[in-house]
């Protein structure tokens, strides 16, 4: 297909000759950032009526984001970022531009102004004559968004944020049987004329996608701030009430703690109300750790927790019980995740609130987890056993869905039916049949297991294995022809065994179904843009030798000569902190025939620790130790994160 230039097209329409183009071709040389309709019409060849139809008609005119991009008002990487807002909240990709903050209101409107080869004009509404409202009705101009600015002769002059069509002038212009001409004006100096000539207060009204806006402003807290009223701090405690969940500084407030909580990679959000005048504190989590935010002026302390409520569509006014809810803050702004809200009340009437970010994702690659070459090798062989159970164990927030879900990834083929039962669902993955479960409606995980027995499943994940009705449902389920994945709460693999054994389990069935349990935690990894690498010292070297064990270090063939450490530095990619990003430390436990044995007698945690470690299992805090002769973290995370 042979797409016209404008000029083309205007030869075509027989409005302009080519000796005419070629003239105004030759003055784009002297003028190139001028478009060639615009030279002709300077030149007298064609009116911009004219030109203005065929741009319309024939699709010519320039985009707002090419004049955008052209201008170097804004870069590629937010218009697209800008068009997956637009797509999310159903919204034009330039009102998306608008809220997001990435072009303000004046460039916008100059840009608009460009793209329709009109006036922009600046205008102070204090200076308009209120006789210009008799020429245009109130209803018309709030309709349209245009407002009259002044009028000479028999020529008005209409003020709009996009220009009317060329038809809707005439009728107008037949209408009021004066001249039209067309200027573009910012939203804002509009809103400001129609409230002037007609008493029309246009920004008092918030709409759905107005307050989606107001979220997803980039101010940063103390602007967002400074935009409250200046000097009306409360007295007394009552009067904090006055400042409600529905003003506009709480709406941005709210939705930037958690936009900038989820851009820092947070896992949690924490807000601690004080009593009295104390400031609000906000503390998020960012890889297992908690520090503060921002401190927030104690006139808040009751509408942040109600605007959170609300968006959880909680009781707002029940202050005195703990509440739960979630959160599709989508709703809300430019991100797709989902929110986990708790409250709990607390001293002086107030309410703490936190938030747990559920990132919707895929998973993450399983060479990715960081097993060393034996645990990968135990596990992997578990995962191609056609039945059997599989136990990934640890606290909460130690990366058991994760690993879970990568391993998922590893068998997910189409010659497999897979489903899972969640709570939630935070990782989504193509084949997989996944469930959330809803224990208030009795949907819980032991009726989820027992429905997805009726469903020709060849896999099966529960969430996690909470009660003996649960682990029961489990191991049935693999000693029938089913690999059976699960979770459970405990502090190492070794414990797994004897906590399900007092949770009621048969040892028998238990011992036959078993496959390994994988027992994990989570320690920060060093940055890699500031760590230090350093040679150990002796003393360094036999500390953590002594740590790891004697007698087991041995086989792991490390000597001080081969052992480089790394130290934390900080640096402004990790906050100065030292470390960015999460590294799983691991411990497998492989059910062996003797293992099998040892179960069938009820043995104790001790017993099947040393049989475990004598079939090649390294501990949570030996397989930390192995990583940080690697480099990856050193000795204090890992301490942090393993007991023994």
């Amino acid at each position: 297909m042979i797409v016209k230039k404008v000029g083309e097209l205007l030869i075509e329409q027989q409005l302009i000759t080519k000796d005419q183009l070629l003239e105004a071709l030759e003055l784009q040389k002297v003028f190139p950032d001028q478009p060639i309709g615009q030279l002709l019409c300077k030149l007298g060849f064609i009116k911009e009526s004219d030109l203005s139809f065929v741009l319309d008609h024939k699709n010519k005119r320039l985009q707002l984001v090419d004049i955008l991009l052209v201008g170097g008002l804004i870069d590629k990487q937010k218009i697209s970022h800008a068009r997956e807002v637009s797509r999310q909240n159903g919204i034009s990709l330039e009102k998306a531009l608008l809220k997001l903050r990435y072009v303000d209101e004046e460039i916008f409107a100059k840009a608009v102004a460009t793209q329709y080869d009109m006036p922009y004009i600046q205008i102070n509404a204090t200076d308009l004559d209120l006789s210009l409202s008799r020429y245009i009705s109130s209803v018309y101009a709030q309709k349209q968004r245009i407002a009259p600015i002044s009028k000479i002769g028999n020529t008005i002059t209409l003020a709009m944020e996009h220009p009317l069509k060329a038809h809707d002038i005439r009728e107008l212009e037949d209408s009021i049987r004066l001249r039209i001409i067309s200027a573009i004006a910012t939203e804002t100096s509009i809103s400001n004329c129609l409230k002037r000539l007609y008493n029309i207060d246009s920004s008092g009204s918030v709409s759905a996608i107005d307050e989606m806006a107001l979220d997803i402003d980039p101010d940063s807290i103390k602007e967002l701030l400074s935009k409250s009223s200046v000097g009306d701090e409360p007295d007394i405690e009552e009067e904090t009430k006055k400042v409600t969940e529905k003003d506009s500084v709480i709406v941005k407030l709210v939705n930037k703690i958690v936009y900038d909580a989820y851009m820092n990679k947070a896992s949690d959000i924490h807000i601690e109300p004080y009593q009295g005048k104390k400031d609000v504190v906000v503390r998020t989590r960012v890889d297992g750790q908690c520090s503060v935010y921002q401190k927030i002026p104690y006139k808040y302390k009751f509408a942040i927790p109600s605007r959170i409520k609300i968006m959880a569509d909680l009781d707002i006014a029940e202050r005195r019980k703990p509440q739960d809810g979630k959160i599709d803050f989508k709703k809300f702004g430019p991100l797709d995740i989902e929110l986990r809200v708790a409250t709990m009340p607390t001293v002086g009437g107030l309410e703490d609130v936190v938030i747990r970010i559920l990132a919707s994702g895929d998973p993450i690659g399983f060479s990715d987890l960081g097993l060393t070459e034996r645990n990968l090798r135990v596990f992997q062989a578990a995962l191609n056993t056609p039945y059997g159970l599989i136990l990934v164990v640890g606290p909460t927030g130690s990366g058991k869905t994760t690993t879970l879900h990568s391993g998922l990834a590893q068998i997910n083929q189409t010659n497999r039916k897979i489903w899972t039962a969640e709570d939630p669902v935070e990782i989504t993955q193509a084949g997989l049949r996944q469930v959330q479960v809803n224990p208030r409606i009795g949907f819980t995980f032991a009726v989820a297991l027992r429905s997805f027995l009726r469903l020709d499943p060849d896999v099966i994940m529960v969430g996690e294995m909470r009660d003996e009705e649960t682990a029961s449902t489990a191991v049935e389920a693999s000693l029938t022809g089913h690999l059976v994945f699960s979770t459970l709460h405990t502090n190492s693999a070794p414990e797994t065994v004897t906590r399900l054994l007092d949770m009621g389990l048969d040892p028998f069935s238990f011992s036959d179904s078993l496959l390994c349990v994988l027992a994990q935690r989570l320690c920060r990894r060093l940055c890699k843009d500031c760590k230090e690498s350093y040679i150990a010292t002796e003393t360094e070297f036999n500390d953590l030798a002594e740590e790891y064990g004697r007698s087991s270090f041995v086989g792991t063939g490390l000597t001080i000569d081969t052992v480089i450490l790394s130290r934390a530095v900080g640096c402004d990619r990790c906050g100065h902190t030292g470390y960015r990003g999460r590294l799983g430390i691991h411990e497998v436990l492989e059910c062996t025939s003797k293992m099998k044995g040892l179960i069938k007698r009820r043995a104790d945690t001790d017993s099947v620790r040393e049989l475990a470690s004598a079939d090649g299992m390294t501990t949570l805090k030996q397989d930390g130790i192995l990583k940080v002769f690697q480099g990856l973290t050193d000795i204090h995370e890992v301490r942090r994160v393993c007991i023994k």
